[in-house]
């Protein structure tokens, strides 16, 4: 089982950078650079592959309606190239939030626009003169939209790898079956091993049943926040704050793939408080509604015994990659974090 890691958007990272290359040393895996509406995460991840030497890096997630399906292409075996290999795109919709709000682009058909940019990419990156007929994409741009003056045309550089592994950040089951097919990673948030199969399982085998043998096994990312201690069970406090935000904020009743999620795990009339206080501007009181058996279950936060007890859970829930979000407050306590779960995971 690997460890991952996100880097905070919110900050600066240059300063980031030195820590990203201690914790590389500690036994971290895979760092993921999230774009949000933050600096863009392609100028990170750049500066991140000159100064780590064994790290994975990763995108999580570049959105699919901020860039073309042939600059992410490009920008994804740039991304390969000055990492000597060590890129995995990470895709994903996002929310109409976002690329509505802030991109001004319309949100519409997230999953056929998925697979028509994992398909334009892989044609790309294996030197095709790019020629594409897709609902949502065509290349070269036909006569009647354009100038008529486009023409198939292939990357000229040489990518390190034709093939780039791929991830999706995807909860809906249409995108999760898709993921299961197409892509080489999974993410999903707030992942609950114990009702993985439950909530996901036949979308899962869905997809997998339709799956390229070549594309291997499906890794799964789950995303856990982390503390290992005899008496961190308190810092479960923290986490609920940014449960509230997502379970009641994060869309309109009715549109919000979070509060969906926590319904599914079995949490409904909870979800629906949460999402009440939220919209009704009480965040303290929507995070005081976040039920702490979720907290608890979704996290590896508690003595290292239990901290145990849940890797084995996630790992037996197909999860091949533990994402954390270290609590701590100094880079020191992050870098001793991921050791001491380096040291319980092997």
């Amino acid at each position: 089982m690997r460890i991952g890691l996100a880097i905070n958007y919110a900050g600066g990272f240059k300063e980031v950078a030195a820590e990203v290359a201690d914790l590389e040393r500690a036994g971290l895996d895979i760092v993921f650079v999230p774009e949000a509406y933050s600096f863009d995460a392609v100028s990170a991840l750049g500066y991140l592959a000159a100064s780590t030497e064994r790290v994975q890096l990763a995108s999580g997630i570049l959105q699919l309606y901020t860039r073309t399906p042939t600059l992410t292409a490009m920008t994804a075996a740039g991304l390969d190239y000055v990492s000597d290999g060590r890129f995995t795109l990470g895709l994903g919709a996002s929310g109409p939030q976002v690329i509505e709000g802030f991109h001004g682009v319309p949100y519409d058909a997230p999953i056929a626009r998925t697979r028509e940019v994992i398909e334009i990419c892989r044609r790309v990156w294996r030197r095709e003169n790019l020629q594409y007929q897709g609902k949502h994409y065509t290349i070269p741009l036909p006569a009647d939209q354009g100038t008529g003056l486009g023409k198939p045309l292939k990357i000229i550089n040489h990518p390190v790898r034709e093939r780039i592994p791929i991830l999706v950040a995807a909860l809906g089951l249409k995108n999760v079956e898709l993921a299961a097919e197409i892509a080489e990673g999974w993410q999903p948030i707030f992942f609950l091993p114990e009702k993985a199969q439950q909530v996901w399982g036949q979308a899962l085998a869905a997809g997998r049943a339709k799956r390229d043998s070549v594309l291997g096994e499906l890794d799964v990312y789950a995303g856990p926040m982390l503390a290992i201690g005899e008496d961190v069970e308190p810092l479960r406090e923290f986490v609920k704050p940014q449960l509230a935000l997502y379970i009641g904020g994060m869309g309109a009743k009715g549109k919000n793939f979070y509060h969906a999620l926590a319904t599914n795990y079995g949490y409904g009339s909870q979800a629906d408080r949460i999402q009440e206080l939220y919209l009704a501007g009480d965040k303290d009181g929507a995070a005081k509604a976040v039920p702490d058996e979720l907290v608890r279950d979704i996290n590896l936060i508690g003595a290292p015994g239990f901290v145990q007890e849940r890797v084995a859970a996630f790992r037996e829930a197909g999860v091949t990659t533990l994402n954390v979000v270290p609590i701590a407050g100094t880079p020191a306590e992050r870098v001793k974090l991921i050791e001491m779960l380096r040291e319980l995971i092997d």
